[in-house]
């Protein structure tokens, strides 16, 4: 972890630092590293301590990086649905739901089934995250896709409304191509 936490600091940049605190990022400590630096981080991690350093990395909320890193390292074979579950719920912004669906819960055996469910959440965030794991998933299921995204733009709710509308386009899309 320590080695991991030097990496972040060698590589840290200032002015993407404060650009994301201005913006209202929720987190404490932010080294400012763009997604190229952290997945080349989490690359050079072995697979034999993959699994525990994700789950100590998943803990440390307050590090915008630690957050971003932990879905690159955890190993979707060992990502059961309760894991996954929490971790939707635990997500504290649209980015770490981002990297969170693209790294990580599209590779499980129960990403649509988890889509589902976390899109009839109460929390805009876990519906969020729903529309998002979607995206991974509109090629082999447009018209749910499209059916998810039309249900959630119903809702009019500000934080997901611009996620809803992009997957609706691409629904519709892969629908009509």
């Amino acid at each position: 972890m320590q080695q991991i936490k030097r990496r972040f600091f060698a590589m840290r940049n200032g002015v993407v630092a404060d650009t994301l605190r201005r913006a209202g990022s929720p987190f404490h400590i932010i080294f400012g590293l763009n997604l190229p630096q952290i997945v080349e981080i989490a690359s050079e991690i072995p697979e034999t301590q993959r699994e525990a350093m994700a789950d100590a990395l998943w803990q440390n909320r307050s590090t915008r990086e630690s957050m971003l890193i932990a879905p690159m390292l955890m190993p979707p074979k060992d990502t059961d649905y309760a894991c996954a579950i929490r971790m939707m719920h635990e997500s504290p912004c649209a980015e770490v739901a981002d990297i969170l669906c693209h790294r990580l819960l599209r590779h499980t055996p129960f990403a649509l089934r988890l889509a589902r469910e976390c899109a009839e959440d109460k929390d805009e965030k876990v519906r969020y995250a729903a529309l998002r794991l979607m995206f991974n998933l509109v090629a082999d299921n447009a018209q749910e896709s499209m059916d998810m995204a039309r249900s959630e733009l119903d809702r009019n709710c500000a934080y997901t409304r611009k996620i809803a509308a992009a997957l609706l386009d691409e629904a519709d899309f892969m629908l009509n191509s």
